[in-house]
C-alpha cells in the first residue's frame, strides 16, 4: 500500500459520518489490511539484530575496575548509582569502548551520553560512506546509504546534543534542546508514523520532522518565558510504523514504544515537571504509556490523534492533565475512531465525550503543521511546557473551557 500520508494533503472525505458508515469502513479496512499483510503482521515480530545488539552482548561480558557491568536493562536509578561510583576516566573508557551502549543508557550522565553518541555516529557515518560505493548493493541501496551518511554528518554538527542513537534497522534517535541536566521543566515530543533516522530531521518542511518540532517548541518556550529552566527532547527513540499497514492500525508498536517512553521519563530524575507532546501515532504511544508514567508527568497533549486506545481520558489511568487539538483540515478526523479486534485506536480525543481539554489549532494546516511557528497549537504547547496554563487558547465549540480549574502559571 502507499505510504501513510503524514505529510500529504487531506484524502477525500468519507461520504457520511454515521456510526453505521464508520463500522462498515472499519470492516473494509480490516479486510484490506488482512488481504495485503495478513494476521502474521499482528502476531509475529522478530527483532532485527545489529551493531547495538553486538555491543550489548560484549558489554554483558565486560568489567571495569574488577566489577561486572550492570545489566543495560536495569532501572535508570540503578544505572545512575553505578555511574556515580566510577571515576571520570572510567566513565570515559566505557563510553569510548561501548558507545552504542552508554549512549542509550537512561541513568548515565547526559554529557557522557552525548560524547558516546558522537563516537557511535562517526562510526555509522564511516560505514554508510563505505556502503555508498559498495557495488554489491543495488543502486537503491547505495542511495539509501548516501542519505544516511548525510544524516549522520548533520547529527555530528558541533553543538548538537544527541541523547540516543541506534542505527539498527530504520534506526532510533533522540536529541535535546536546552540544558537537560539543569532543566526543571522538560518537554518530550513523541512523533508518529514513518519516523526513522533519515526522517529524523528535514531541510524542507522542517517542522514536520522530530528535530524541527522540538526545536520550534523550545524556541517558543524561550520566547514565552526566557527565564525558565526548560529543555525539549525530540524523542524518536522507538520503532514507529512504516507506512499505512497493520502496524499503523494496531497498538503493537505503541506498546513496545510505551515501555521505552516510560523508562525514558523515569530517567529524567532532575526534572520536577515533564510534559508530553504526542503527534499522530505518537499519541497512541502516549496513551498506552499513560498509566505507568512517573507522577512527574503533569501534562499529556496530543495533536492529530487517531486515538489513545481508550474510550475516554479517565481510561488512561493518569493524574496528568490531558489536552487534545486537531486542525480543521487534518485528514485524521476521517479515520474511524473505534476498535475492531486488534485494529483501531479507540475514541476521538477531541470529542466532547472523551474528556480532554481541547485546545485551539488555528493557523495550523493539515496533519503535519502543529509545530509551525505562528500557529495556535505551537503557542499552546509552549505555554503548557513552561507551566503558563492559564494562558492557553481553547478550541471554540469543543465543550467546557479547557482552562477550567487552572489559575495562572503552574507551580514548578
Amino acid at each position: 500500500m502507499s505510504s501513510f500520508p503524514e505529510l500529504g494533503s487531506s484524502p477525500t472525505s468519507w461520504p457520511g459520518d454515521s456510526p453505521v458508515w464508520r463500522a462498515v469502513l472499519a470492516l473494509a479496512v480490516v479486510f484490506v489490511l488482512l488481504a495485503t499483510t495478513g494476521w502474521t503482521a499482528i502476531r509475529h515480530h522478530h527483532p532485527v539484530g545489529g551493531p547495538r545488539e553486538a555491543a550489548v552482548a560484549a558489554w554483558r561480558n565486560a568489567s571495569i575496575g574488577g566489577r561486572d557491568l550492570p545489566d543495560p536493562e536495569s532501572a535508570p536509578s540503578t544505572l545512575a548509582r553505578f555511574f556515580r561510583s566510577l571515576t571520570a576516566a572510567q566513565k570515559s573508557r566505557l563510553a569510548d569502548r561501548f558507545p552504542l551502549v552508554v549512549g542509550n543508557l537512561g541513568g548515565a550522565p547526559v554529557e557522557l551520553r552525548y560524547h558516546a553518541n558522537r563516537i557511535a555516529l562517526d562510526d555509522a557515518r564511516r560505514t554508510a560512506k563505505e556502503r555508498m560505493n559498495d557495488q554489491r548493493l543495488t543502486e537503491v541501496g547505495r542511495q539509501e546509504a548516501g542519505r544516511l551518511m548525510h544524516r549522520f554528518e548533520s547529527m555530528l554538527t558541533e553543538g548538537r546534543q544527541i541523547l540516543a542513537f541506534d542505527p539498527t534497522g530504520p534506526g532510533r534517535a533522540a536529541e535535546v534542546f536546552g540544558d537537560l541536566s539543569q532543566a526543571r521543566q522538560v518537554s518530550v515530543v513523541v512523533p508518529g508514523v514513518d519516523t526513522n533516522l533519515v526522517n529524523f530531521e528535514r531541510t524542507e518542511r522542517t517542522y514536520t520532522a522530530p528535530v524541527g518540532m522540538a526545536q520550534s517548541l523550545y524556541e517558543a518556550q524561550r520566547a514565552e518565558r526566557p527565564d525558565a529552566r526548560t529543555a525539549v527532547v525530540a524523542w524518536a527513540d522507538y520503532t514507529s510504523p512504516a507506512g499505512l499497514g497493520v502496524d499503523a492500525a494496531t497498538g503493537r508498536l505503541a506498546e513496545e514504544g510505551a515501555v521505552r517512553l516510560d523508562s525514558f521519563v523515569e530517567s529524567l530524575s532532575d526534572a520536577s515537571r515533564v510534559s508530553l507532546f504526542c503527534h499522530s501515532y505518537g499519541s497512541v504511544v502516549c496513551g498506552v504509556a499513560a498509566s505507568k508514567l512517573s507522577p512527574k508527568v503533569t501534562d499529556i497533549a496530543v495533536a492529530g490523534s487517531p486515538g489513545m486506545r481508550v474510550e475516554n481520558a479517565a481510561g488512561l489511568g493518569t493524574r496528568a492533565r490531558v489536552w487534545a487539538t486537531r486542525d480543521a483540515d487534518d485528514w485524521i478526523q476521517d479515520v474511524p475512531y473505534m476498535e475492531f479486534g486488534a485494529l483501531g485506536h479507540g475514541a476521538d480525543p477531541v470529542s466532547q465525550g472523551f474528556g480532554a481539554r481541547v485546545l485551539s489549532a488555528d493557523r495550523a494546516f493539515g496533519h503535519a503543521g502543529y509545530f509551525e511557528p505562528g500557529t495556535d497549537s505551537l503557542e499552546n504547547f509552549a505555554e503548557i511546557g513552561v507551566g503558563a496554563l492559564g494562558s492557553v487558547d481553547c478550541a471554540v465549540g469543543r465543550g467546557p473551557d479547557c482552562r477550567a480549574g487552572i489559575h495562572g502559571p503552574a507551580d514548578v
